[in-house]
Formats: structure tokens, C-alpha cells, sequence
């Protein structure tokens, strides 16, 4: 009697750096081989191991003392199989289907954010088995409620933060923090709360300089010396594309209010180091159903938290859509009570 060949999986890791991404590498591995007796590879530097037949074989014993680690053992690139090369040709997408049927696979994992996701979705047009992990410190991918490493990235933000308003007190000078967002204000919006920023600006909503400017003149005829500004690195302002926005707001409020002012541009220091324990466990929870999902067959989707349970939604649904913060979100709504301008005021 013959018996059927265990199944065979593919997990890769694509697009930024994000804490958690070595979790969720365990989570989907340990799941599959332990509890479903599959054969694990990993490919190499996201979609670039697909297309050059870059991979390792994961063994149980590969994916312990992982979980803690920043960054991702499979490495990771930008790389998009799908845009055509300066000629308009493009065999990527062929050498990727090649790759999957001569190592006989039965699904990849792809770990990643919207990008990611995107190319996700046009393999499994190809007739690639797929299966979606969102990650991303921005926490824009559309679909789930909450990504990995957002958690991390806030709880940096957070930090640096926390140790601005000592020297903006010591100085009486207004501080702006820049976080990461091209589009969405996620880690702005949290950090800003979280750290007790006095003004929040994030791409979602609209602000003016004149709000900015007033606020802080509050502050200082109130007796409070100094104010702390966290801003996202996408907000609009005039000098975008050559000049940061902290720096221009630095400028700015300097040569407007003559209130001296300082920025800190956090940048890639969000994406490093180890992940926090929340983001250990949902990075976790979404691997170990990946691998649930794909021995039921689900393929084809990205697993998702919705109301803090684990679902999928079709990665059809997911490509070229982003999760931006709600110009009424709940948190925004308590922060205005409690007095945090968010530059759309006046």
C-alpha cells in the first residue's frame, strides 16, 4: 500500500525589515513539521530565491532559538517578479513556476506586507498553491486588524519619545520626533499617545501651520516650557522630496514663533532589534495557522486577525489597498478631549 507523500512547503520573507519575521518563519515551520509532518525549505532573499532556486532545507532543530532574534535568517529583498525589465520583457514569473514544480511544492508562505501581498495574489493567478503573513511596522496592510511589527516599532517610537521631553523640559524648546508612514499615521497616532505627545501629525488628516504655531503659543502662555511633536515621515509640506518633515517643521516653528526647536528623525532604528512579546506571539499565532490553513487547502489567502480571531480574507482582496488610521478613529476622538492637537483645529 502506498503512502502519500508528506507535503511540501516554501516559506519566504519579503520587503522591509520587520521585527517578528524569524517568529513567524518558526511559527509556520515547527506547525507544519511537527503537527502535520511536512517538509519545510526556506527560500532565500524573498522572491529572488523563487526566482533563482535559492533555498535551505528547515529542519526542526533550524527554527529553535529563533523567536527572539531580530531580522529574518531567510534574509529578504525588495525584489517584484512581476515588473517588467527595461525592454518589457520578463521571465521571472516563468522561473518562478519552474522553481515550485521541480521542487514539487505544495504551497509557499509568503511573508511580507503589501507589496508582498500583491505579488502574492499574481502567483496564485499563476496557478501557484499561496498562502499570505502580514507584516509590516506600518500596519497598513489592508484586511487584518493589526500587523507584527507594529507593536515593536511603536514601543521604539515610545521610548525615544519618552526620553525627549527631559532635555525639551531642561531647554524649553519644542522637540519633533519623525516616525515612520509614507501613507498611514499608525505609529505616529499610537507613539504620539502613548509617549504623550502634545501635537500629532499623521498623512490621514490635514493640517495647517497656523494650528501648529497657535498650540504651542498655548503651551508657553500656559507655563508649560516646551511641547513635543510626533509626526509621520509622509505628511504633505512644502519642501517634501528635499527636506524631511521634521526638519521643516523644525524650521518652521523656529522662525515663526522664535521658540527654539529640535527634530529626530528615528528612521530604520524602528525596524531593528527584538521583537516585543506581543508581536512574538501574534507573529506566532499567524504562522501556526498558516500552516492549519494550508493542510485544509485554503489557499489562495492571507491569514488575518479580525476582532482578535484568527481568519483569512482572499488575497485578491488584500493587493493595492492600504489600512489608513480614520479620520474618527476612537483614539484620535479621546486624544482631542485630552487636549492633543492634531493641526486641523483652526
Amino acid at each position: 500500500m502506498n503512502q502519500r507523500k508528506p507535503k511540501r512547503i516554501g516559506i519566504l520573507t519579503a520587503g522591509g525589515d520587520c521585527p517578528g519575521l524569524n517568529a513567524a518563519i518558526r511559527g509556520v515551520g515547527k506547525t507544519a513539521i511537527v503537527e502535520y509532518g511536512m517538509e519545510v525549505i526556506g527560500f532565500s532573499a524573498g522572491y529572488t530565491g523563487l526566482i533563482h532556486k535559492q533555498y535551505m532545507e528547515l529542519k526542526e532543530k533550524d527554527l529553535s532559538g529563533i523567536l527572539t532574534l531580530g531580522g529574518t535568517i531567510l534574509g529578504t529583498s525588495r525584489e517584484k517578479p512581476f515588473k517588467p525589465d527595461k525592454d518589457g520583457g520578463n521571465e521571472k514569473p516563468d522561473l518562478i513556476k519552474q522553481t515550485y514544480r521541480e521542487l514539487d511544492l505544495d504551497c509557499v508562505v509568503c511573508i511580507g506586507g503589501n507589496g508582498t501581498m500583491k505579488t502574492a495574489h499574481f502567483l496564485s493567478k499563476e496557478g501557484m498553491n499561496v498562502i499570505g503573513i502580514p507584516k509590516t511596522i506600518d500596519n497598513d496592510v489592508w484586511g487584518t486588524d493589526v500587523t507584527f511589527g507594529f507593536d515593536s516599532a511603536v514601543q521604539i517610537a515610545t521610548e525615544a519619545i519618552d526620553r525627549l521631553h527631559s532635555t525639551a523640559n531642561s531647554h524649553g524648546r519644542v522637540m519633533i520626533i519623525e516616525v515612520m508612514g509614507h501613507n498611514a499615521g499608525w505609529i505616529a497616532l499610537y507613539a504620539g499617545m502613548a509617549g504623550g505627545g502634545d501635537i500629532i501629525l499623521i498623512p490621514e488628516l490635514e493640517y495647517n501651520m497656523r494650528s501648529v504655531y497657535k498650540k504651542i503659543e498655548e503651551r508657553y502662555d500656559n507655563n508649560k516650557p516646551y511641547s513635543i511633536i510626533v509626526v509621520a515621515e509622509g505628511i504633505n509640506h512644502p519642501k517634501k522630496g528635499t527636506m524631511s518633515a521634521a526638519r521643516y517643521l523644525s524650521e518652521a516653528i523656529s522662525e515663526f514663533t522664535g521658540h527654539e526647536s529640535r527634530e529626530t528623525v528615528l528612521g530604520y532604528i524602528q525596524r531593528g532589534g527584538s521583537p516585543t512579546p506581543m508581536d512574538r506571539i501574534l507573529a506566532t499565532r499567524y504562522g501556526a495557522f498558516a500552516a492549519q490553513c494550508i493542510a485544509e487547502g485554503n489557499f489562495g489567502t492571507m491569514v488575518a486577525v479580525k476582532d482578535n480571531s484568527l481568519t483569512t480574507v482572499p488575497l485578491a482582496d488584500v493587493g493595492g489597498k492600504l489600512r489608513l488610521v480614520d479620520k474618527e478613529h476612537p483614539l484620535i476622538l479621546k486624544a482631542r478631549k485630552m487636549g492633543v492637537s492634531f493641526g486641523d483645529e483652526y
